[in-house]
C-alpha cells in the first residue's frame, strides 16, 4: 500500500532546479493550498487558512516540472507527505514536504497542451535501432573533432534544433529549451 496524498493549489515560487550528489535531477517549488467556504451571512465565498507545501520532483519528473510549471499556476500534486520538526535557538520549526510522483496543471481552471516525453535520447526517436554484430559499430561514428561532423542543425532563430518523428510519422522540430514540438 502506498500512502499518497493529493493537493490542489497555486504555485507560490519559481521552480528551482539542481542536481543531487548522486547525479539525479531535482526540481522544487512551493504550493499554497487555501480552503474556501461559503459564508451564508455575507452570501459570498471566503478564504480560510492557507497551508504551505514544498514539492520535490526527481529525475525525469524534475525536467518536465522545470519546463512546464510556473509561479502563479494552478496545479495538482500527488506524492508522499513528509513532516519534519526541529528545534533551533529555542524555537520549534516545522516543514511539510511532498515527494511528488505526479504534478500537473489543474484543468478546472484553465487549459494545457500535453507533450509526451521519452526516457530515450531525442535522436533515438527518429533513428531506428541499429543491429550490428560489432558492439562498437552500434554506437555509431565517434566525433571528437569539429571537422568530423556537419554543422549543428539550427532553426530559423539560430537556436539548436532537433527533428523527431511524431505519432503520425511526420517530422517535427523539438524546442530543446521548452520541450515543445513544432511542425517543420
Amino acid at each position: 500500500m502506498k500512502d499518497l496524498m493529493t493537493i490542489r493549489g497555486f504555485v507560490a515560487t519559481d521552480v528551482t532546479t539542481s542536481t543531487t550528489s548522486s547525479g539525479a535531477a531535482k526540481a522544487s517549488f512551493r504550493v499554497g493550498v487555501t480552503s474556501r467556504r461559503f459564508d451564508e451571512s455575507s452570501k459570498a465565498w471566503v478564504d480560510g487558512h492557507t497551508n504551505w507545501f514544498t514539492v520535490h520532483g526527481y529525475r525525469q519528473l524534475a525536467g518536465t516540472i522545470g519546463c512546464s510549471i510556473r509561479k502563479g499556476q494552478p496545479v495538482i500534486v500527488v506524492g508522499k507527505l513528509r513532516l519534519s520538526t526541529w528545534e533551533k535557538d529555542g524555537r520549534v520549526y516545522h516543514s511539510t514536504v511532498i515527494y511528488a510522483d505526479a504534478v500537473g496543471h489543474d484543468l478546472s481552471l484553465g487549459s494545457a497542451n500535453f507533450t509526451r516525453t521519452s526516457s530515450r535520447p531525442a535522436l533515438s526517436l527518429v533513428e531506428p535501432p541499429r543491429e550490428a554484430e560489432d558492439p562498437q559499430a552500434a554506437l555509431g561514428p565517434f566525433h571528437d573533432d569539429p571537422e568530423d561532423h556537419d554543422e549543428d542543425a539550427r532553426d530559423d532563430d539560430g537556436q539548436a534544433a532537433v527533428l523527431i518523428e511524431d505519432g503520425n510519422g511526420d517530422l517535427a522540430s523539438l524546442d530543446l529549451e521548452t520541450g515543445e514540438l513544432a511542425d517543420v
